[in-house]
């Protein structure tokens, strides 16, 4: 079986980290992928799935007519909906979702969920941290380079004026402690204005700073910085950045309401070595740990099943 040849429909509501997972996930199986951007109508973009039924007109998006997927990546809850849909209107449709879809397993040939979120089954493939497109590049490191990845508030996590500062001050800590590093900090979309207008004040005459404008630095610094520290708030940019097999620091911040999903990550991660808290950190440490490659690993084990299951 060529699986190049087979057709992706790569399903997310549009959110970069979501794309990241599914995109990682699908270049791993097949170049040809079509991505798809999920919206819904009310109720259904509002619950989860299960409580209603599903119907063609419930999309807001158009459905592609031009072609008939072999395999549909979806992660997300809106994403479900277009599989569960996909999979009664094409018989031989092999459908894997990543993330817990919060429904039965049953109706998917695969879900990949993280370790995190304790969702375990038969046709449940478990990942270390989140999925993502990104990859180890063979490349002279930029010895200099200190990475601050900086995300923003989000239903688990507080980001507010004082965290802000207290992270400003440990940046600027750290640089005076290490005169010959470059430090280079990167706001993500979810960092507030007032946040990013901190940042600036603080760290300009210490930092390169992005803000949002211009290209955006951190493929390149996921490939080139030799330290990173990175806000608790997305375990997606954590496990981007695991892909450098570089030291993580991980700059936390306080719970709006404590998560043990976000928890169990944050201690899966330190204990594997791939992360450590910056909290009482003055000084920067280098150490090893397994670069983590889970679209990879994850990938060749679908690709493998896929084959077994058409033989």
């Amino acid at each position: 079986m060529n699986l190049n040849k087979l057709k992706i429909w790569s399903v997310t509501d549009g959110s970069q980290g979501m794309i990241s997972q599914v995109m990682g996930l699908s270049k791993q199986i097949s170049p040809n992928i079509r991505e798809i951007r999920i919206d819904l109508i009310f109720p259904w973009n509002k619950l989860q799935p299960g409580f209603l039924p599903i119907y063609k007109w419930i999309f807001k998006n158009k459905i592609p007519h031009d072609e008939k997927p072999d395999i549909l990546i979806s992660c997300g809850r809106k994403s479900v909906y277009f599989s569960l849909y996909c999979k009664k209107k094409y018989n031989k449709l092999f459908n894997i979702h990543i993330q817990n879809p919060k429904i039965s397993a049953k109706n998917f040939n695969y879900i990949v969920s993280p370790n995190h979120d304790n969702f375990f089954g038969s046709n449940v493939l478990n990942s270390v941290g989140a999925l993502h497109h990104f990859k180890k590049v063979n490349k002279s490191t930029n010895s200099k380079l200190l990475t601050c990845i900086v995300g923003g508030d989000n239903k688990h996590y507080h980001f507010n004026y004082k965290d802000a500062y207290k992270l400003c001050d440990k940046l600027c800590e750290l640089k005076k402690n290490h005169l010959n590093i470059d430090l280079k900090v990167i706001t993500s979309r979810r960092t507030s204005k007032p946040i990013k207008e901190i940042l600036n004040k603080k760290l300009k005459d210490v930092a390169t700073i992005w803000n949002g404008e211009g290209e955006n630095p951190y493929q390149e610094a996921i490939q080139s910085s030799l330290f990173f520290i990175v806000t608790s708030d997305s375990t997606s940019m954590i496990s981007e950045a695991a892909i450098s097999g570089r030291p993580i620091y991980i700059y936390h911040l306080p719970f709006k309401r404590k998560s043990a999903r976000i928890s169990n990550f944050h201690d899966e991660f330190s204990k594997l070595g791939i992360t450590r808290d910056l909290k009482n950190v003055q000084h920067l440490e280098n150490w090893e740990y397994n670069v983590l490659n889970e679209s990879d690993r994850i990938g060749s084990i679908i690709k493998k099943r896929i084959i077994e299951d058409t033989i």
